[in-house]
């Protein structure tokens, strides 16, 4: 019997753009660290527009895209179709190619039950030809196994990661006051993070009712869209800051982190703030449960009430480092990218091994 080792599957991500989303971010993040660690990993996107990634085509079902992107397949052992637009494109262009590929289900998928039949059974029947789908959270694994009839073994639970080194916490008030002046914010009295982007359902008109009703406290808007400058009603105690390309400076100068959303997958500002040792105080929506314990690393409120929110920061503020301590040691065994990139290295050499 030989005791050679099997060389790493061959892995090709696929992406589509060329706006950035949640799928997306989890998909250089796993490229990368596969990279490190001697992983052959390769990333292609089905759409013009990311420098990151050489396009295959000018659009996701272009013919000469899916003829490039069987190609490419052909050397890969597996692909890895992340978010919904790649997975039309991995079903028709690897058919025929022995190709096998894994569904990766963006962090913003809210698996909604309202959908109209034409669109969700097209969306099953893809599912299916998938060997495996990733869920990113175990509460979206179990809505995809009841809703699309998927065998329970055929969907794993691995989130996005995040370095736990990059998302650290506080190590002192300096360093807080430090990250706060960089980023022009007050260097001293509580301070609240809000991350989203201008759309409706984050709410931050929520955020801005929370902020009215605690008198001391400070809010730093991050987002697109949400471009440096004050509060459009004139509140002096809301800081826009606009898009940042690094949040680990802003989870450092935060006391807590505040999520208003009606609507959520799984929040990746969830997932970097408690590995910044940062409690949340956020809306009980989609998969955030998955994310927040209640009362252990920070609270869970009704979506639409503000009054609710207020009085849950508050409770949070009060004892913050020790939510923060509890969120960032969870974070560490769910979602640092060290222990997230073990579980997709498992399940690769799991499907090749089987193949």
């Amino acid at each position: 019997m030989s005791d050679a080792v099997s060389a790493p599957p061959r892995v090709l991500h696929l992406v589509t753009g060329p706006r950035p989303h949640g799928a997306q971010h989890c998909a250089y993040e796993l490229h990368g660290e596969l990279l490190r660690r001697g992983h052959p990993s390769e990333l292609r996107a089905l759409h013009p527009g990311l420098p990151e990634a050489p396009a295959l085509g000018p659009s996701p079902l272009a013919p000469s895209t899916l003829r490039a992107l069987r190609a490419a397949a052909r050397q890969a052992d597996v692909v890895l179709a992340h978010g919904p637009a790649a997975l039309p494109a991995a079903t028709i262009g690897l058919l025929g190619t022995g190709v096998p590929f894994v569904y990766v289900v963006g962090a913003g998928s809210r698996c909604r039950t309202r959908e109209s039949r034409l669109r969700t059974l097209p969306h099953c029947g893809m599912l299916h030809c998938a060997v495996a789908v990733a869920a990113p959270s175990d509460g979206s694994r179990q809505a995809l196994i009841r809703r699309f009839r998927l065998p329970a073994a055929r969907v794993r639970t691995i989130p996005g990661g995040r370095s736990a080194d990059r998302f650290r916490p506080d190590e002192g008030s300096s360093r807080r006051q430090t990250a706060r002046a960089a980023l022009g914010l007050p260097g001293h009295g509580p301070l609240v993070a809000w991350v989203g982007a201008a759309t409706a359902e984050k709410r931050l008109d929520l955020a801005l009712d929370v902020l009215h009703r605690l008198p001391d406290l400070h809010l730093a808007v991050v987002g697109a869209g949400l471009g440096p400058g004050g509060c459009p009603d004139g509140e002096h105690r809301a800081h826009f800051l606009g898009p940042l390309s690094d949040t680990a400076p802003l989870y450092q100068a935060a006391d807590a982190l505040l999520l208003t959303s009606d609507s959520e997958g799984v929040p990746a500002q969830l997932i970097e703030a408690a590995l910044a040792g940062l409690p949340a105080v956020a809306t009980d929506v989609g998969w955030v449960r998955d994310l927040v314990q209640d009362g252990v690393t920070g609270a869970l409120v009704p979506p639409g009430d503000a009054q609710a929110l207020a009085e849950a920061l508050g409770r949070t503020l009060a004892v913050a480092p020790a939510l923060g301590a509890a969120a960032r040691e969870r974070a560490l065994v769910r979602f640092d990218l060290a222990v997230v990139t073990d579980a997709w290295q498992l399940l690769l050499q799991q499907i090749t091994d089987n193949a």
